[in-house]
């Protein structure tokens, strides 16, 4: 009773209306800022969040353009591209990436070489969201185990690519070279140009070594792209729209693929290189090293344990000795110097001196010997061709002098690099005077001469520079600088502004005369690779060279037995075929093969029958 007459009902009617007058604007307020909200995304901000949107469903992806493929110049394939599926991660849509890795190890096997090199993968990766391989070469049981997970294995998915083949292997590993996934090093090179970066914009691998890697502008391509529509877990739902990529050229090399397995069988078990060049077109036709490596490891990337193996390997199977393996010339460089000897008018043909077995520098006690203890007797230019007498060059070469040999062997392309598409060539080493006192702070002697007119001493030589000597002598001078490639599906060319300029003689007969001298190192009585005449078949113009790994003292006799294997002289042998009219010169090397007649000869020859006969050789 008493509360009823203290309560005001109109009071508390008035507080009522008011509050929900209040509640009602404040609702209608809040919902007209959400009116205008919606509106203004939806209307104003239209375009806006309709390209979000998009972007976020569509993607543009870039194809990866398919690589051009190389053959020899018969048409066998040297370089391939072979398809293989791989298992892909991509790290942002991975909430665990170790767990996801165990997971995948027990649906396919991921070994710790795989995880090492997904790591690795990962670092390099250029852009968020780019996927990352997990695993190579997934066989169909394989994938059909990540496809049935898929729901379990977010980021993860099952790609198709092409990878880089080496169907010979060995055989051509060193002058194909291969190729690899681009490095850090190398992405930031590529970053730097706007156009490079396009290009590569969906290419993991690039040209290392080789052929790959000096036509590899050529072999890439032009990358394409697709637009896709994916879902919301980011997977691919259809494609929209594709451009596809514009693949690499082909080249075919000048290379023989038949000769270039002769030559690896020749050398099996040897340590050396061979070199084999087209006398007319400069073409070359085997350049081989020995041991070599399988390029197949490098390019999905090579395990810590297979490169380790291959960089301690005491012989240097990736060390390429045909362009980068420096040898004193030896007996190989008496021909050059002996024309020289005839065309400046030092000696003639004729004229001979008397060898004893032994030469001295006029007031000099030190003795330099001839090869054969008791001397050759008299001999004139031809007869020290053959028997490779030393005591006729170290006097010729005494008479000629430095300031006239250097130039005259420089012109034959000795101390440069003349190839025209071989990376990573040595120059070798022509020594002269102003080598010497720039790198030994010394004067030129007589005794330098000396050394120089055997081809030892300072002067080294890479195999691929004594085959292109021996081409430009067969040429009768004419230079036709060395090359790899023979013809090319685009519109490449060779620059041959380099190539040095043709030797020219003042007696043009020299040449033939050096011809016939260097034919009867052959097929003379007394020549020095006479044991080529069982299987001759084709008339050889030659010249055998052994050259010293380490000194003896002047009064020792070389003693093979006492020597360790890796000590013993190398073999060289140099030649041309036919002599009449040269086709093909070769530059063999066996590394402490001893006897060239024995070693490297039988091998030159051996290939110049396959080239020249068309067969298999033996």
């Amino acid at each position: 009773m008493w509360e009823q007459s203290f309560r005001d009902k109109s009071a508390e009617i008035r507080l009522f209306r008011s509050r929900a007058i209040i509640l009602a604007i404040v609702i209608t307020l809040m919902l007209a800022g959400l009116g205008w909200r919606m509106a203004h995304l939806q209307i104003t901000l239209y375009d806006k969040y309709q390209n979000l949107s998009e972007n976020n469903r569509i993607k543009i992806q870039p194809l990866a353009p398919k690589r051009g493929l190389i053959y020899d110049r018969n048409g066998e394939l040297l370089a391939e591209n072979v398809p293989t599926y791989s298992v892909t991660l991509v790290p942002e849509k991975v909430p665990d990436i170790e767990e996801t890795l165990n997971f995948l190890d027990d649906l396919i096997g991921v070994s710790e070489r795989d995880r090492e090199q997904f790591e690795r993968r990962r670092e390099l990766r250029r852009r968020p969201y780019d996927p990352v391989v997990v695993r190579h070469k997934l066989t169909e049981d394989e994938i059909a185990k990540v496809m049935v997970n898929r729901n379990y294995l977010p980021g993860v998915d099952v790609e198709a690519q092409l990878v880089r083949h080496y169907p010979q292997g060995e055989t051509f590993a060193h002058v194909l070279g291969y190729v690899g996934r681009i490095n850090q090093r190398e992405q930031n090179q590529l970053d730097a140009d706007p156009d490079t970066e396009r290009r590569y914009s969906a290419s993991r691998y690039i040209g290392k070594l080789g052929v790959e890697k000096h036509y590899e502008s050529d072999l890439h391509g032009e990358p394409g792209y697709q637009k896709v529509e994916t879902n919301a877990r980011g997977r691919i739902t259809r494609v929209l729209e594709q451009v596809d990529p514009i693949p690499g050229e082909d080249i075919t090399l000048h290379l023989d693929a038949r000769m270039q397995r002769l030559a690896s069988q020749l050398m099996e078990g040897r340590r050396g290189a061979v070199v084999a060049i087209e006398v007319k077109t400069g073409g070359i036709l085997t350049m081989y090293s020995n041991p070599g490596f399988d390029p197949n490891l490098f390019v999905t990337g090579i395990s810590h344990k297979d490169y380790n193996a291959l960089r301690d390997n005491p012989d240097l199977p990736l060390f390429d000795r045909s362009i980068r393996g420096r040898y004193p010339p030896a007996s190989t460089l008496k021909p050059f110097l002996g024309l020289g000897v005839v065309d400046m008018g030092v000696a003639s043909w004729s004229q001979t001196i008397n060898d004893y077995g032994s030469f001295q520098l006029p007031n000099s006690e030190r003795v330099y010997r001839d090869w054969k203890r008791q001397g050759h007797g008299k001999v004139d230019l031809k007869r020290a061709i053959v028997e490779s007498c030393d005591v006729y060059f170290y006097d010729m070469a005494v008479k000629m002098g430095i300031d006239r040999i250097h130039p005259f062997l420089q012109s034959f392309g000795f101390g440069q690099r003349t190839a025209l598409d071989v990376d990573n060539t040595y120059s070798g080493l022509l020594p002269g005077r102003e080598w010497k006192q720039a790198t030994r702070r010394s004067h030129w002697y007589a005794g330098d001469t000396v050394n120089l007119g055997i081809g030892q001493g300072y002067m080294q030589a890479t195999p691929l520079q004594l085959a292109t000597a021996t081409a430009v002598m067969a040429n009768r001078g004419k230079w036709v600088a060395p090359r790899l490639m023979l013809s090319h599906s685009g519109d490449t060319t060779i620059d041959e502004s380099t190539t040095p300029p043709d030797v020219v003689l003042n007696n043009e007969k020299n040449w033939d005369r050096m011809f016939n001298a260097m034919q009867n190192v052959v097929e003379g009585t007394h020549g020095t690779a006479r044991a080529l005449l069982r299987k001759l078949e084709h008339p050889i113009a030659g010249k055998t060279g052994t050259a010293q790994v380490v000194g003896i003292a002047q009064d020792a006799e070389y003693d093979s037995e006492a020597l360790r294997e890796r000590l013993r002289d190398h073999a060289l042998f140099v030649a041309f075929s036919p002599v009449d009219d040269p086709q093909i010169a070769v530059a063999t090397i066996v590394e402490n093969g001893e006897s060239a007649g024995r070693t490297s000869a039988p091998i030159s020859q051996a290939l110049i029958n396959l080239y020249l006969g068309g067969g298999e050789g033996e």
